[in-house]
């Protein structure tokens, strides 16, 4: 059974209302409107839709991305400059993001949220603000990016944990993250996932009733999503802090430059691409001895899983990759107690270094790290997939496979180019095809690659062994 988040069930029936902000909205100049507007091939009227939908229909228990606009094919929004500011506009919009007529507060500030990224990464873009080109230039657009949303919180003792995992999950491994998410909670840890149902809802339900017991007030509740994904994975109702990000690659590293310590939960290709990332980073020589708590864990029934991911990097990577992760299996308050140490240590090395507590400007992510890789047949029969080359580059190109295996299965532009070239072809050294091989058709059988119901999972990829 997948465990899913309870909402309103998507009945089909809409609602069109004009509603004001909520929370608050930086004031939008006419030229910005008029590009949310514009239904043209190179305005942003379509993102928007795209975006404003998925938070509209929070709840939903598909990860079909096409589902929703076949559910509500008449959802229009669009942003109004009025002379008191702005409202936004919703016509045909899905009823269950309303109560008795006016919209849920919490489903209002993330459609803000979707209005001020969209925004203002558009405008940064077109103004030539952000140098995409170089790898300081990058990491300074992130930055922004989260300044802009106001996650960024200077003076505050580091406390954010990074919850990864997939949003296809059991019912078991479910209400295994929100026990450990309760324990993080009880000791004053915030929460950043990517902000949909399964593993990254699981630790922010846990975080709400240990963070309610202790009477903790100003609780983060982060999620960072990126256009691609937010179809597929709509944000949690718990979400309070959303931000959208421009592509995958400046999610990731908006997830390992805002946390301060990162736990992998069970999932399926996004995750191995995640903990790939993460691993490709840390494997760099210029990042040794810098701290970052990286932990594994799962309830008992997962541990084979754990088993094959741990096997599947020490393959690839060395078993020496083993050193920048703990695996701790079915025990929430051990993970806790880890994680809390491992943040200790974090605060510890940026005090002795004089580093920002609310952005890690020390680690090193390379160009090959930042660079969007296009989900295309060339780009994944392209992959460098061999031993014989430095370990974090190996890493990065395991990582970008997984990425192409994700826009396969959810994204719009990964499932286009399926339907119109068939299955993107993976090759590289036998042994790693053959351990990739096992470990995606363990994936596929444990459901990991797709939400139960619907039709069955048919394989975006074609693994050469």
């Amino acid at each position: 059974m997948n465990a899913q988040h309870f909402g309103e069930p998507v009945t089909g029936k809409t609602v069109s209302a004009r509603v004001s902000p909520a929370g608050g909205l930086d004031i939008l100049s006419r030229n910005e409107v008029a590009r949310l507007r514009d239904a043209s091939g190179s305005g942003l009227h379509q993102l928007l839709r795209r975006c404003a939908l998925a938070v509209l229909t929070s709840g939903n228990l598909s990860d079909d991305p096409g589902s929703m606009f076949e559910q509500y094919p008449d959802f229009d929004i669009q942003v109004l400059q009025e002379d008191r500011g702005i409202k936004i506009e919703l016509k045909n919009a899905p009823e269950q993001a309303f109560v008795d007529g006016r919209l849920i507060r919490g489903i209002n500030e993330l459609l803000v949220a979707v209005v001020r990224d969209i925004v203002y990464v558009s405008a940064q873009l077109e103004a030539g603000a952000f140098d995409l080109d170089d790898s300081v230039g990058i990491t300074h657009a992130v930055f922004e990016i989260l300044r802009n949303s106001r996650i960024l919180r200077p003076q505050v003792d580091p406390n954010l944990v990074v919850c990864w995992g997939g949003h296809s999950i059991s019912r078991d491994e479910y209400e295994y993250t929100k026990r450990v998410g309760y324990q993080l909670g009880l000791r004053s840890m915030d929460i950043c996932t990517g902000c949909g149902p399964g593993a990254m809802k699981g630790p922010m339900k846990g975080a709400t009733i240990a963070h309610a017991k202790q009477r903790r007030k100003g609780n983060r509740y982060i999620g960072v999503t990126e256009p691609g994904i937010i179809a597929a994975e709509s944000p949690n109702p718990i979400v309070n802090n959303l931000v959208i990000m421009p592509d995958i690659e400046k999610r990731l590293e908006a997830f390992v430059r805002l946390g301060h310590g990162i736990i992998v939960f069970p999932g399926g290709v996004g995750t191995a691409e995640e903990i790939l990332y993460m691993l490709g980073i840390l494997l760099m020589p210029k990042n040794k001895g810098i701290p970052f708590p990286l932990i594994f864990t799962g309830p008992r029934n997962s541990a084979a899983y754990f088993e094959q991911i741990d096997r599947f990097l020490r393959l690839c990577l060395g078993d020496s990759v083993a050193e920048h992760y703990k695996i701790i299996i079915d025990d929430p308050a051990a993970v806790a107690h880890a994680m809390v140490s491992g943040i200790d240590k974090v605060r510890n090395h940026r005090l002795d270094n004089k580093d920002a507590f609310f952005f890690n400007w020390a680690l090193e992510i390379p160009l090959p790290f930042q660079q969007p890789f296009p989900p295309t047949h060339n780009a994944m029969s392209g992959l460098a997939l061999h031993r014989d080359r430095p370990r974090h580059e190996l890493a990065a190109d395991l990582r970008r496979a997984f990425s192409g295996i994700v826009a396969g299965n959810v994204k719009p532009e990964g499932v286009r180019a399926i339907a119109e070239h068939g299955p993107f072809v993976i090759d590289g050294e036998p042994e790693i095809m053959r351990a990739l091989d096992d470990l995606l058709k363990a994936f596929v059988a444990q459901h990991r690659m797709k939400l139960p119901g619907g039709t069955a999972y048919e394989p975006c990829y074609v693994v050469r062994t």
